[in-house]
C-alpha cells in the first residue's frame, strides 16, 4: 500500500513537474523549439499519462481486492450476529431450564425430609412405650407364628420406608445432577457468546480500518485522475505544437529537395544501418544491433519470445543474443548482471541498455532498438528510440 502510494505520488509529482514546464511557455519560447524537443517533451508527457493510468488501474485493482475482502468481513460479521443471537436465545432458555430444575429440586427435596420425619416419626412409635409400641404388639401375640408374623409385617415397614426414602434421594440427586448440567451447559453457551462478541468487535474495528483504506484508495485515485486530465490537455497541446513544426519541417525540407535537385538532383538519406556502421565498437556488436534492426515493424507481445510473432522487451535481446551463441537471462531484471558494466559515453552497438523494468540494444548514434509496448507499431512494437528517452540505468557489454 505504502510502496504503491509512494510510486503514485511520485508519478503525480513528474506529471505536475511537466505541466509547469510546458504550460508556460510563450510563442517565442515555441519556435526556438525542434521536432525533437517537442517530440520528447510528447514520448514523456504520454509516460506521464501512462504511468499515471497504470497506477490508477492498479490502484483500482487493489481496492477491488479491499472491496473483496469487505463483502467477505462483512458476511463474517452477519454470520457472528446471528450466531450471538441464537446464543443468547439458548441461554435464555437454559436460564428457564434451570429455574424448573432448581424448583423441581426443592419439590424432591421436600419430598425426601417429609418420608425421614414420617419415618422418624414411626420409628419412634415403634420403640417408645404405649398401647400401640411395637413392644405392645410383639408380647401380645397369642402364638410364635403371630409374633414372626409380628417381626416380618415390622421389617417390611422398615425396608419399604427406606426403599422409598433411596428413591427420593435419588431422584433428587438427578435432580440436582441435571441443575449441575444444566449450569455447565449455560457457562459454557456464555463463554461462546463472549468469545463472538469480542470476535464481533474485533472484526468491526477490523472494517473501520478497511473502509478507511478504502476511502484513502478513492482520494488517491481521483486525484490521479485529475492529473492524467491535465497531462491529457498539456499533451494535446504539445501535439499540436508538433504539428505545426513538422508541416513547418515539411516544407522546409520540400524547399530543400527542390533546391537539392535544383543542385544536381543530390539527395542524400542516413538509415539505422549507417547509424551502425558509423559507430565505433566490435564488429560481432554491431551485427547484433544490425541483426536486431531487421524485426523493426514486428509487434510486442506480454511474455513473448518470437521475434516474427511477437515478443517483449527481454525477449527481444534473449532472443537477438541467441543467434549468436550468447546465453541471456529471461528477465530484464536478471539481464542487468549479465556482461560487464561499461558508461553510457562509451556505449557501442551491441550493448544491453538498461531501464527501470525495461531493456534494448544499442545500436550506435544515442539511439537503441527494443520491444517498446503493446501498441501498434510505429507507437509501439519493436522500434527504435533515443536512448535517452527514459532514465538510464545501467549498460551492460555482452560480448567485446
Amino acid at each position: 500500500m505504502k510502496a504503491m502510494t509512494k510510486r503514485l505520488i511520485n508519478c503525480i509529482l513528474c506529471g505536475t513537474l511537466v505541466l509547469g514546464m510546458l504550460a508556460v511557455p510563450s510563442m517565442d519560447v515555441y519556435a526556438d523549439r525542434t521536432i525533437n524537443e517537442v517530440q520528447e517533451s510528447i514520448d514523456h508527457q504520454k509516460e506521464v499519462i501512462e504511468g499515471i493510468n497504470d497506477e490508477i488501474d492498479a490502484l483500482a485493482g487493489e481496492q477491488d481486492i479491499l472491496l473483496e475482502q469487505m463483502d467477505d468481513l462483512n458476511a463474517e460479521i452477519i454470520n457472528m450476529m446471528t450466531s450471538i443471537g441464537m446464543l443468547t436465545d439458548e441461554i435464555a432458555q437454559k436460564e428457564k431450564d434451570i429455574k424448573k430444575t432448581q424448583q423441581e429440586y426443592e419439590a424432591a427435596k421436600n419430598v425426601e425430609e417429609q418420608q425421614r420425619e414420617a419415618m422418624k416419626v414411626q420409628v419412634k412409635m415403634m420403640y417408645e412405650g404405649g398401647k400401640t409400641s411395637w413392644f405392645n404388639q410383639i408380647i401380645k401375640s397369642s402364638s410364635f407364628g403371630d409374633i414372626l408374623n409380628n417381626l416380618t409385617y415390622t421389617e417390611s415397614v422398615l425396608d419399604y420406608n427406606n426403599h422409598m426414602l433411596d428413591k427420593y434421594e435419588t431422584a433428587k440427586n438427578q435432580v440436582h445432577d441435571l441443575w449441575d448440567r444444566l449450569e455447565a451447559e449455560k457457562k459454557d453457551l456464555q463463554t461462546q457468546k463472549k468469545e463472538l462478541e469480542d470476535q464481533k468487535k474485533y472484526c468491526d474495528e477490523l472494517m473501520k480500518q478497511l473502509k478507511a483504506q478504502s476511502d484513502n484508495y478513492d482520494a488517491l485515485i481521483a486525484s490521479a485522475e485529475k492529473e492524467a486530465k491535465a497531462a491529457q490537455k498539456l499533451l494535446q497541446a504539445e501535439q499540436k505544437e508538433l504539428k505545426k513544426l513538422k508541416d513547418a519541417e515539411k516544407r522546409r525540407q520540400e524547399e530543400e529537395r527542390k533546391r537539392q535537385e535544383a543542385l544536381n538532383k543530390t539527395y542524400e538519406t542516413t538509415s539505422y544501418t549507417q547509424i551502425v556502421d558509423n559507430a565505433g565498437g566490435s564488429e560481432i556488436g554491431k551485427k547484433i544491433a544490425k541483426y536486431g534492426l531487421q524485426y523493426v515493424g514486428n509487434k510486442y507481445v506480454y511474455g513473448g519470445t518470437s521475434l516474427t510473432n511477437g515478443v517483449d522487451c527481454s525477449g527481444f535481446t534473449y532472443r537477438v543474443y541467441e543467434a549468436f551463441g550468447y546465453s541471456l537471462p529471461r528477465t530484464s531484471y536478471a539481464q542487468r548482471s549479465s556482461g560487464k558494466a561499461v558508461d553510457y559515453a562509451n556505449a557501442q552497438p551491441g550493448d544491453l541498455i538498461m531501464y527501470s523494468g525495461h531493456v534494448g540494444i544499442y545500436i550506435g548514434g544515442g539511439y537503441i532498438v527494443h520491444a517498446s509496448s503493446s501498441k501498434p507499431y510505429p507507437q509501439g512494437g519493436i522500434k527504435v528510440n533515443k536512448a535517452t528517452y527514459r532514465e538510464i540505468i545501467g549498460v551492460r557489454r555482452i560480448v567485446e
